[in-house]
């Protein structure tokens, strides 16, 4: 499809490289490996311009049926202006076919979500820092093979879908830790490579004691090392920035269409996966 001189096509392997010229243009840590993981469980379309170059891009993750995060929006600066964001979107929606959607906003891109229907549904806090001496919390223990069953039934009640395949992604490239009572998992959270070091996410527990619990175990075996972590939640940025980890930008976190009432869950998503994959 021609915009002008752009073309859209969907988003393959072939275009991994200049999809890192592009978010390293913008200012975005994301190695090639990061770009992968996405892309492994995503669709997505890529804007070309006249000579082939990757000018734009967008992905859309599917979780299961029950809603898709829209996510790695970026369109080259010399570019912008020219709808080939708009178009990109456009696709991107049309990929995610009948699922609600959900999208972190930057402050460039809130007005063309807010034109598109996506309504503010809460705050995102971006943390990182060189980790400073965090005492081992002794109740958090590493997760196996055998837990990811229930690692994905508590992400599911947490998260609202079933994100079976973000899960077992993170099983094959990261690694997990639960909180166990009575032989029930009651937390968990797991860790990965990503960026400049690498991001704790996603952390999901019954209370904000468990979810610091869960996250100290990471940060006390990697003193000295860089880590990143995206939370929502108001205690936890406290904590956070109290234990090395500055408060250093966010986002709007955005649906459509937006929730007309609360969700009831036992278990609360107190870090995501990351930005694009919520």
């Amino acid at each position: 499809m021609q915009v002008g001189d752009i073309e859209t096509r969907a988003f393959g392997g072939e275009h991994l490289d200049g999809a890192v010229r592009l978010s390293r243009e913008a200012g975005w840590p994301h190695r090639l490996q990061d770009w992968q993981v996405v892309l492994d469980i995503s669709k997505g379309v890529v804007a070309l311009d006249e000579t082939g170059k990757v000018v734009g891009t967008t992905l859309m993750t599917p979780y299961g049926d029950d809603c898709a995060t829209i996510n790695m929006v970026i369109v080259d600066a010399r570019m912008r202006g020219r709808g080939v964001g708009r178009r990109l979107m456009d696709e991107a929606l049309g990929l995610g076919g009948a699922r609600p959607l959900r999208l972190i906003a930057t402050a460039d891109g809130l007005p063309l979500y807010e034109k598109l229907g996506f309504r503010e549904t809460g705050r995102l806090f971006q943390h990182q820092g060189v980790v400073g001496h965090v005492p081992y919390p002794a109740h958090v223990e590493a997760a196996t093979a055998a837990d990811l069953a229930e690692i994905t039934a508590i992400d599911r009640d947490a998260f609202g879908a079933d994100r079976s395949s973000l899960i077992s992604k993170l099983a094959e490239i990261g690694e997990f830790a639960v909180i166990r009572r009575d032989g029930r998992i009651t937390g968990f959270a797991c860790i990965r490579a990503f960026g400049r070091g690498e991001v704790i996410g996603p952390v999901a527990a019954t209370t904000i004691e468990d979810a610091k619990a869960l996250v100290a175990h990471f940060m006390s075996g990697r003193t000295g090392a860089f880590l990143r972590l995206d939370t929502g939640n108001a205690a936890l940025v406290s904590w956070l920035s109290e234990h090395s980890l500055a408060h250093v930008g966010g986002g709007v976190a955005m649906a459509r269409p937006a929730p007309t009432r609360a969700r009831i869950s036992t278990f609360t998503t107190f870090a995501l996966a990351n930005q694009a994959l919520g």
